[in-house]
């Protein structure tokens, strides 16, 4: 394989293709008005409230969290801090350890001195939910809340609300990151960042809560779609995001694999790797890499080809088939079907 990447081949494009393919493609990527939907993101600061039982009577500000938040206030303390049971007040010397310690100022400064405030997040989060309301009428939009994880997570869900982890978007460079490489190498930290977080969101809802993944799909040819479909779902839904953020690639690697279209494919193929049910084989294609063990010269290779793919195939798909709604493509699971109608054979 690594000798069919060194030449890039010569594309022979046909005039009459090239515009029936855009013409449905700017049908299909054109965007809907929701400025009229009643949707209105206002993302809840935990971190400011949580820091509140730091200057306040512990007792009578955890009451405040309780009621004002709910099922996250007692997920964050006995799931993410893990340090007890909001049912007691033993947690509480545990709270004034972590308030006391300059770690957690330090994090706290950081994190204000970066999100003063989440109006940009705000904005984006509101038209995105926006379009979910359009494309899914029924789909309920969960509170959203910022907080500290201590570097636990960057996204978290639960009943009925969607928590973002500031501590994990402070930026590419953050000091904090280094020390981190054993959980976060840089592959994963570069993606830490403020413009990563509606994104982040977005795909989290759609896998977590709309759309999670079914057990049964053990087929490599099966995930690619699934993970196909999850993508041009934030296509619709992120309508001004790079895809590069999307996916989490660096532009580099978005252009090798736009490069190399025929030859991933080919791989693909050659490698008997669509049919294929056993994840030691194909998980290599599919999880978060600093790119694809044999593929390409020098590690410049991009990770989750199988993702990249299956998007590709899904929107060449529905380019192919204007009329499906974007309700019906994700209630689709004959994925050999949407993969022989996508008449996917990229030159």
């Amino acid at each position: 394989m690594n000798a069919l990447l060194r030449n890039k081949p010569i594309k022979q494009i046909y005039l009459f293709f090239s515009i029936a393919l855009l013409f449905a493609a700017c049908q299909q990527n054109k965007k809907v008005d929701v400025s009229n939907i009643p949707v209105n993101i206002k993302i809840s600061r935990f971190d400011h409230d949580f820091d509140l039982m730091r200057t306040n009577p512990m007792s009578a500000q955890a009451e405040v969290l309780k009621k004002q938040y709910g099922v996250f206030y007692r997920d964050f303390i006995e799931r993410v801090l893990k340090i007890g049971s909001t049912n007691d007040t033993v947690y509480f010397a545990t709270l004034r350890k972590m308030f006391a310690s300059k770690d957690y100022m330090a994090v706290k400064q950081e994190v204000d001195s970066i999100y003063p405030n989440l109006d940009k997040q705000n904005a984006e989060l509101t038209d995105a939910f926006r379009r979910i309301k359009y494309y899914f009428p029924k789909q309920q939009t969960p509170q959203i809340f910022a907080y500290l994880s201590g570097f636990q997570a960057q996204t978290s869900i639960g009943d009925s609300y969607f928590a973002i982890g500031l501590d994990q978007f402070l930026g590419a460079g953050s000091k904090f990151y280094p020390g981190l490489t054993e959980n976060y190498p840089h592959y994963i930290s570069r993606r830490f960042t403020p413009q990563n977080i509606s994104s982040r969101v977005i795909e989290g809802v759609l896998r977590e809560d709309m759309f999670p993944e079914k057990e049964e799909n053990k087929m490599l040819l099966a995930k690619m779609i699934y993970n196909g479909k999850i993508m041009y779902c934030m296509d619709q839904t992120l309508p001004d995001v790079p895809d590069s953020i999307k996916i989490g690639y660096t532009p580099q690697q978005l252009k090798w694999c736009e490069d190399f279209k025929p030859q991933i494919w080919a791989y693909i193929l050659d490698e008997n790797l669509l049919y294929e049910s056993d994840f030691q084989k194909t998980q290599k294609y599919l999880n978060e890499a600093p790119f694809t063990p044999g593929l390409g010269e020098h590690n410049q290779s991009a990770p989750k080809i199988a993702v990249w793919t299956g998007w590709q195939i899904v929107r060449q798909y529905m380019d192919k088939h204007p009329k499906i709604t974007l309700a019906q493509l994700m209630a689709n699971d004959d994925v050999q079907t949407i993969l022989n109608e996508s008449k996917y054979r990229p030159k």
